[in-house]
């Protein structure tokens, strides 16, 4: 391992070869130090291909395309700009494969951008903040160029990264990405006061980031016993903690752990996780796995989507022709929360698109993606109410969907439904 000083200032042309392709961990695990020096030395590079996952920093903006080709697991997130621009190349593969296809160079890196802090472990780094696939990103790659960062939380289990597996040791001199919850909208309140009503007491909580996972935490407030079996969390789970809503002792597996692969939230979170032998940082090949979770008790995951059509369809992907979602995890919790005891999936969102204009129930997808297919479909959440979709034929699917859209659009597709 060799230390090369500020990251601000390391030379990309040293280590990078025409064609190679670089990476990093998504959201708050992105090395934003290196990440914008690597943008900023883009036309010294020859032909560079990027691999990322959801991004909530600026650091690539559209007129970065001159410099880079970029693939991406999904448009969310701060991504959303580089695919309206068309600058996206979308795999739409679930995030619980990417650590093999990662190993097995399906997705080519090369080059692995991280952020890591010392670890109590001898001879081993901690990646703080996010798991997901980073131990993955490290063991594909040519080089690892790894930024420390003491203002991480000290974090354990799949977050430890050998020192060995380390090349090149920068220092960290700008600003870490951070997030802050957003505020729920009333709608959302609305759909979140529907989702805490079929949750029981003793739940474990599979959450995404957001307006609407914030408001069901909101709303799950008089609950007691909850745990967390989540691939991401954020800022609201450490007031669901400090309330003594959530406790984790009633999961079955992992009793007493928070098990998640990211923390997606701001100083507030990492404190809460720093040194925190209750929080578990695990890979998706943990997080997501069925097997994993048909040992939690109750485990709940609460996805959301772009839309639902009348047979159960879910698309997770795209509004219109905007990229704007992701396959995600959303099919590995769906079934695997059907595999948990007494594990329920729920699938929530607003009956409308934010102006009112759209049903987020319709009639067909009409060529848009399938991101969950009908047969593993569960319960479906609006404002106006719950569609129980299990064990039900098509056409009391189609019936039970109805009577939760906005009022506004029923009519239209009761004749539509009639029609067919």
């Amino acid at each position: 391992m060799k230390r090369a000083g500020p990251a601000s200032r390391f030379d990309f042309t040293a280590v990078l070869r025409g064609g190679d392709a670089v990476s990093w961990p998504q959201g708050t695990g992105e090395p934003a130090s290196l990440t914008r020096r690597l943008v900023a030395q883009r036309h010294a590079l020859a032909g560079i291909d990027l691999f990322i996952g959801m991004m909530t920093s600026d650091t690539l903006l559209p007129e970065c395309a001159d410099g880079f080709r970029i693939r991406a697991l999904n448009g969310a997130g701060s991504n959303r700009r580089l695919a309206a621009a068309g600058l996206l190349d979308i795999l739409p593969v679930p995030v619980s494969t990417v650590p093999e296809l990662l190993r097995s160079r399906k997705i080519p890196v090369d080059i692995a951008l991280i952020r890591v802090r010392p670890s109590a472990k001898a001879g081993c780094f901690s990646a703080g903040v996010v798991t997901d696939y980073t131990q993955a990103l490290v063991a594909a790659a040519r080089c690892v160029i790894a930024e420390l960062d003491e203002r991480m939380p000290l974090t354990a289990q799949d977050a430890l990264i050998a020192e060995d597996d380390v090349d090149f040791l920068v220092d960290a001199d700008g600003d870490p990405v951070l997030l802050t919850d957003p505020e729920p909208n009333a709608v959302e309140m609305r759909v979140a006061e529907q989702v805490a009503a079929r949750i029981p007491e003793g739940a474990t909580l599979q959450l995404g980031i957001g307006g609407l996972p914030v408001a069901v935490c909101r709303a799950l407030q008089h609950h007691r016993k909850l745990g967390v079996h989540s691939g991401v969390v954020s800022d609201i789970v450490v007031d669901l903690i400090e309330q003594g809503v959530i406790d984790h002792s009633n999961k079955g597996a992992d009793a007493g752990k928070m098990v998640t692969g990211g923390l997606f939230g701001s100083e507030r979170l990492n404190r809460h996780a720093d040194g925190n032998p209750a929080v578990e940082m695990r890979s998706v090949e943990y997080t997501h796995n069925p097997l994993v979770m048909a040992g939690v008790r109750n485990l709940y995951a609460i996805n959301s989507a772009i839309e639902v059509d009348l047979s159960g369809q879910v698309n997770a992907e795209v509004a219109g022709t905007r990229y704007i979602g992701a396959v995600g995890g959303h099919g590995d919790f769906v079934r695997g929360a059907q595999a948990s005891p007494g594990g329920r999936s729920i699938i929530a969102l607003p009956s409308t698109t934010p102006d009112g204009r759209h049903s987020r129930i319709v009639d067909t997808l009409d060529g848009r993606p399938v991101t969950t297919g009908r047969a593993d479909m569960d319960m479906v959440v609006t404002e106006y109410g719950v569609a129980e979709l299990k064990g039900c034929s098509l056409s009391e699917r189609a019936w039970r969907l109805l009577a939760i859209t906005h009022p506004d659009f029923r009519q239209r597709l009761s004749a539509s439904l009639k029609q067919r």
